[in-house]
């Protein structure tokens, strides 16, 4: 058996590839998934797995999986009407950036704020994450997965990880929270002794990888990424600009750990550290840069359907590539080169 951590990245709509990379690895009997770190709908993918889990098993995580996206998809406040389908994923995700109704959107979100709707204002999400059962998925010492929540405390700009019986349907939504579209979602914080406001976890954990530093759980970090490390065309465009600023933003976070990963490895390596002071940590990496490379935070924005069936279906073959090539080296070492992505 191979156990592993996930680490699930946000990115809206286009967590549906997480979507897909999680149904196949999920089909892998010998592949045990001992943790989850997940931020925005990395979140939402973690705790579906795992409420699955504890339901039903592999296929009952599954299953979970198929509807939560299926609610997303459904949900008419979360997308424009599908008027694009005949296009490709590339085709969707120009015609989208450049229709009035993003660009208006995109001008409203920065113009008003969230806050301006009064009585009027509801978070669309909440529909569906109330329906986990949090007293099942969030009980300490229950089975399934560790699950980590990341969000952003909005007061002094830290990381929050929930876990336990803390994570609720407010710490998922406080991990999805974009404040430009979202108000804030207030928790009481055990670690501050008070109520705090939260934002998007994508700022400061997308996601956070030291939680996974458990001597309880296996060296390997597997991270499912959806924000492209790297995009070889200078954006020309606003809204290309606005895009790749979106990227590095959400993408930061990681390469800082990633960074001091590396270090910590290179230490080890020349015995400056020994392995009882630090652990070895074992990094993997399943993404799909050439397809996300085609889209932008349209597509993350309107989930049609159409965009998710088409993202899951990457992820699976994004998984099918990444099982053939690097399964066998789960649990012996890193299938990521960090030396060379940071020289």
């Amino acid at each position: 058996m191979k156990r592993i951590n996930l680490a699930l990245q946000g990115g809206g709509a286009h967590g549906a590839f997480t979507w897909g990379v999680l149904d196949r690895l999920l089909q892998e009997e010998d592949v045990e998934v001992a943790a989850i770190s997940g931020t925005s709908a990395g979140a939402l993918n973690g705790a579906a797995l795992k409420a699955g889990m504890i339901e039903g098993g592999r296929q009952g995580a599954r299953d979970r999986l198929d509807w939560l996206w299926q609610e997303v998809g459904a949900r008419p406040d979360l997308h424009l009407p599908q008027w694009m389908l005949p296009f490709s994923l590339s085709d969707l995700s120009r015609s989208l950036e450049y229709s009035w109704p993003v660009m208006a959107a995109d001008a409203w979100s920065r113009a008003v704020s969230p806050y301006a709707y009064g009585p009027f204002y509801s978070n669309p999400l909440r529909p569906i994450v109330t329906q986990f059962d949090f007293d099942k998925v969030c009980a300490e010492g229950g089975s399934g997965p560790c699950l980590f929540i990341c969000a952003t405390r909005v007061r002094n700009g830290k990381v929050r990880v929930f876990k336990d019986s803390e994570i609720s349907t407010d710490a998922i939504l406080a991990s999805a929270c974009l404040p430009t579209l979202f108000q804030a979602v207030e928790v009481d914080d055990a670690e501050t002794g008070q109520r705090e406001a939260f934002w998007d976890g994508g700022y400061t954990g997308n996601p956070a990888l030291f939680p996974l530093f458990n001597p309880s759980l296996p060296d390997d970090i597997v991270i499912i990424n959806i924000n492209p490390l790297e995009r070889t065309e200078l954006p020309r465009t606003a809204q290309a600009i606005q895009n790749r600023i979106n990227e590095i933003s959400f993408n930061s976070s990681l390469l800082r750990e990633l960074r001091a990963i590396e270090f910590v490895q290179r230490l080890l390596n020349d015995g400056t550290l020994s392995t009882d002071q630090k652990s070895r940590v074992l990094v993997h990496m399943v993404a799909d840069d050439a397809l996300m490379n085609e889209l932008s935070v349209a597509t993350k924005l309107v989930p049609t359907p159409y965009t998710l069936a088409r993202l899951k279906a990457a992820g699976q073959l994004a998984a099918d590539g990444f099982l053939a090539q690097s399964k066998q080296h789960l649990n012996v070492r890193s299938s990521v080169d960090l030396v060379e992505m940071f020289q």
